[in-house]
């Protein structure tokens, strides 16, 4: 009789077992999926207090009245309609804020760059020069803007009565639409030693054998800049042009005391001071936030060009991130 049970005791013996296998197994998924799950709980927890509950929150009152008082009331698409069609400071604030996205962006990159590979270059003094260079990042926004505005000064300014002592023509710099904002991207390009150093960092990271080989084939010094240098440094290239991108995003002090200043309104009790002077040239979307905001008490309104800045930031992002034909290549 144990002849003929056994057989039957040794099949159901897989069959019992493969119960117990899938609740070892699924419990060994819980365990790692709360592991990490624990792992990622401080991103996560920085992640919805710090953007994720910020960006609601500025969609939800985006669509309501509010002046931080009173309770909200629903208003549907009205902030948006009143900010696009009927608020006359935010397309010059607009085009203010992309101009400045492009021009002092690329401004910024190519001098960085360029006075990197530079200092690369020196035999002797480089870390004089370097200092240099730096130096001018350290200083703080207000007082470099406030030197600026006095150094630039069209009736007083050392740099107007230079112009003119050579003959040349000696513009009114933020006094002039015209030359408010090329004089802020003097400014930004002043204070570029922070990219100076992230691509001196990278140019002393591109292998020097790759120079070599080039040389033995007959490279130029624009052949190798070229097909060399770019393409070793384009990571860095990318990172310098979405941060500058996410900054100019943001470009408040600068303009808002240049045009403070050459406006010789500083504020003050009972003095109400309209930003972008002269002619609306140095508004730059960021101010508008500002102002809607915190001045008229206007939260939809000023959340609408929130997510309108939130929205240019991701696309400048997206746009300079592409796979096919960006900086980066697809090995990168």
């Amino acid at each position: 009789m144990s002849t003929d049970t056994l057989p039957a005791t040794e099949a159901a013996a897989p069959a019992a077992s493969a119960p117990g296998a899938r609740n070892t197994l699924r419990a060994k998924r819980r365990r790692n999926a709360l592991r990490t799950l624990a792992f990622m709980s401080p991103w996560l927890i920085g992640f919805g207090f710090f953007f994720a509950y910020p960006l609601v929150s500025t969609v939800y009152f985006s669509l309501m009245k509010y002046d931080g008082l009173n309770p909200p009331e629903w208003r549907g698409l009205d902030n948006w309609t009143y900010v696009f069609t009927s608020f006359p400071q935010f397309w010059p604030a607009l085009q203010n804020t992309l101009w400045l996205c492009v021009v002092m962006v690329s401004c910024r990159v190519v001098f960085g760059l360029g006075i990197g590979l530079l200092i690369t270059k020196i035999k002797t003094g480089a870390g004089v020069f370097r200092t240099l260079f730096y130096l001018p990042y350290l200083a703080p926004p207000v007082a470099a803007t406030l030197a600026f505005v006095f150094l630039l000064n069209p009736g007083t300014g050392p740099v107007n009565s230079l112009l003119e002592a050579l003959g040349l023509p000696a513009p009114a710099w933020f006094n002039d639409a015209a030359w408010a904002k090329p004089a802020l991207t003097v400014l930004a390009v002043w204070g570029v030693g922070d990219l100076m150093v992230i691509f001196m960092a990278a140019l002393l990271d591109v292998p020097k054998e790759q120079y070599e080989a080039a040389e033995l084939d007959g490279a130029g010094p624009w052949q190798r800049f070229r097909h060399i240098t770019l393409p070793n440094i384009s990571p860095i290239i990318l990172f310098a042009l979405v941060t500058g991108v996410i900054g100019a995003m943001q470009y408040y002090t600068q303009p808002i005391v240049a045009s403070k200043v050459a406006s010789g309104v500083m504020g003050g009790s009972g003095v109400t001071f309209v930003p972008g002077y002269p002619d609306d040239s140095t508004l730059t979307l960021p101010q508008l936030v500002y102002s809607l905001g915190f001045s008229q008490f206007n939260y939809g309104a000023a959340c609408v060009i929130a997510l309108v800045l939130f929205a240019f930031s991701m696309a400048f992002t997206a746009l300079l991130m592409r796979r096919r034909g960006g900086l980066i290549g697809s090995g990168d």
